[in-house]
């Protein structure tokens, strides 16, 4: 009963009026935009696939076949359904895949990593790929990429100026940046500039990367965004091709949440539920589906570098010798050099920067730091702690980068190691694809992109290298005054900020896991979007660094979920270095609970029932209100 009210939970966030409204446009200077073209890099399978000698659309969702065939086949679903209630998921994995192997036939490759049909891009000259153009020839969106950015992009350079990047998909990242480099020599002609701009996103990254390490010598490239970039793989198709997924309910409704900015906090109701009868399902389909997918060539790009030779044992390796040859390519002589060719790159005057999502698990259940769907090492070089844990206090980072701090405020990512230890922007709770959902990473982007303002993260102090999300779905975003973002020093103010679009909040608690660390505040304060309110700092801050603490903050708001909280950890620089511990530690902040609970079977039965956090909140805002009167 429990897993069915999640999936109605999840599927009533996906269709409820959840806050969708627009944040306010970026404003850059127009003088200071640069007038080169700018090429979309898009995320994974986002180009169309033709079959010529059938006149047939082979990649590009056809709703109304999709909707056929599930017509046809509603006798099977309904019984599959019907033993799925008693954990038979074998019926409806079984026609499932009848329809995805027929649907995706001509998708197929052969051992080799060529495709088993002759398939072209539908689009991929420069006048064909011209946004302009595309709203011409089909008005109905068709190959536009990352529209709702691309709309605002064109308020400042003009839709005449946006070309959209098509690829086969299912090669290599070493033949989609072959593809890539030759539209960038045709938009050159076609806009008659000398250089291009570059966003890249998910598998653009990785393209795009790829492009820069083999092409990046041409200097054909002046501002390159990569933005939740597949650099070095992407951890949810090691589940896939692994047939290890494990979804992860909260995450998966966080990610949902993320995306449409949803104001409403369901995430914590379900903490504990998983979807087992989902990861049933897949558990039965992949082995149906696999020669579908098996044999591309980026699926195995795509794979992590630390899992790639183990991965490889599910292919026969005489039949795919010659795929290999391109994958071993790119994970043993492409990727090594990927830091040191985007370093040159930079040195010829060309601006990259890397903006990654951390503090997510995998949806489908690896356990790595990431985006949600990429891992944050895979996505940038750095080193990074286990999900759920954080590296001991005391931490001192692997390379000395100058004297710089590269270590995250939430103490899970060593930043020192990353392909781009001094262009790489992490933000803690991004997810995959949602850059443009959270206001810090959509101006962090826009100016980078169109401008030469930001060459690194110590370019302007508004951008810094690590930050916590402003997504609206986190509701409260806080900050400590005159001490960078994550950074808790010589303080005595708490900056509190209603990072909602829609809703007006109330804060109720401010609770952190050290108790000589407290607050106060005026609870009265109605906080609109965007208002900021400052709780007092009382009590000692410790005079020491490199010890993290997490602090919450409770609120009230009139959504349907009027009680919420938000977690954010913080690293203590206000004094002589704590000594290293060594080693990993849980990133779980304490509470109030913590204290009040006897025993590991209590802890143990609230988590199983995905009550715990539920009472941690109000035993925070307990907690607070008693130490408040009582001093």
């Amino acid at each position: 009963m429990k897993k069915i009210i999640s999936v109605l939970l999840a599927l009533a966030l996906v269709f409820s009026t959840c806050a969708v409204a627009f944040a306010a446009s970026v404003e850059l200077d127009k003088d200071e935009i640069s007038d080169y073209p700018l090429i979309i890099v898009p995320g994974y399978s986002s180009s169309s696939l033709v079959y010529p000698e059938k006149d047939k659309v082979v990649w590009g969702v056809n709703m109304d076949a999709v909707l056929d065939r599930v017509l046809s086949d509603i006798v099977e679903i309904g019984v599959g359904l019907g033993a799925l209630t008693v954990g038979n998921a074998k019926i409806i994995a079984t026609t499932l895949a009848g329809g995805i192997n027929d649907f995706m036939e001509e998708m197929k490759c052969n051992p080799d990593g060529t495709s088993k049909y002759p398939l072209e891009r539908a689009v991929l000259t420069a006048e064909e790929v011209n946004n302009a153009n595309l709203m011409i020839t089909h008005p109905n969106g068709d190959h536009r990429q990352e529209q709702d950015m691309a709309a605002e992009f064109a308020e400042y350079i003009g839709h005449e100026n946006i070309y959209n990047f098509t690829c086969d998909f299912r090669m290599g990242s070493e033949a989609c940046a072959k593809q890539l480099d030759e539209l960038i020599q045709d938009v050159k002609k076609h806009s008659g500039k000398d250089k291009v701009n570059l966003l890249a996103v998910s598998h653009g990254g990785q393209v795009t990367a790829t492009y820069l390490t083999l092409y990046g010598w041409k200097n054909d490239v002046d501002n390159a965004v990569l933005t939740v970039p597949a650099i070095g793989g992407a951890g949810i198709a090691y589940d896939a091709l692994t047939n290890n997924i494990r979804f992860d309910e909260e995450c998966l409704i966080r990610f949902v949440e993320h995306g449409m900015r949803c104001e409403e906090d369901y995430n914590w109701l379900v903490k504990a539920q998983q979807l087992g009868f989902v990861d049933l399902i897949f558990e039965e389909l992949i082995p149906q589906v696999f020669e579908v997918f098996c044999y591309w060539g980026s699926i195995w790009d795509f794979i992590p570098a630390d899992k790639y030779e183990e991965t490889k044992k599910l292919l026969d390796p005489v039949k795919s010798a010659a795929l290999f040859e391109k994958t071993d390519r790119f994970h043993y002589e492409i990727l090594p050099k990927v830091g040191e060719k985007l370093s040159e790159c930079i040195e010829n005057g060309m601006n990259i920067s890397i903006i990654s999502g951390t503090g997510n698990r995998i949806v489908t259940g690896l356990n790595e730091n990431s985006d949600g769907i990429i891992t944050t090492a895979a996505s940038t070089g750095a080193t990074c702690a286990p999900y759920g844990e954080r590296f001991a206090d005391g931490y001192v980072q692997k390379n000395p980068c100058g004297g710089k701090n590269k270590i995250s405020p939430a103490m899970d990512v060593d930043a020192s190691t990353a392909y781009l230890p001094d262009n790489t922007w992490f933000v803690n709770g991004l997810f995959h694809g949602m850059t443009y959902w959270d206001n810090y990473t959509r101006t962090l982007m826009m100016t980078t992109l169109f401008t030469d303002r930001i060459t690194d993260v110590y370019s302007d102090a508004n951008y810094p290298q690590f930050k916590d999300t402003t997504n609206p779905s986190s509701s409260v975003y806080a900050q400590f005054k005159d001490c960078g973002a994550g950074i808790l020093g010589k303080t005595d103010k708490l900056v509190i900020t209603n990072c909602n679009w829609e809703n007006d909040i109330r804060i109720s608690a401010v609770y952190c896991e050290d108790n000589s660390i407290r607050f106060r505040f005026n609870p009265f304060v109605k906080l609109e979007p965007g208002e900021s309110l400052e709780a007092e700092v009382i009590g000692e801050i410790p005079e020491l660094s490199g010890k993290s603490v997490g602090i919450t903050v409770c609120y009230t708001s009139m959504s349907i979920t009027p009680v919420g909280y938000r977690t954010q950890r913080f690293r203590i620089e206000n004094g002589d270095a704590v000594e290293n511990e060594g080693g990993f530690v849980s990133a779980e902040t304490k509470t109030p609970l913590d204290d009040l609970i006897i025993c590991e079977g209590i802890d143990n039965l609230l988590r199983d029932l995905g009550l715990k956090e539920y009472f941690a909140m109000f035993a925070t805002i307990f907690r607070y209100w008693i130490e408040m009167i009582i001093g």
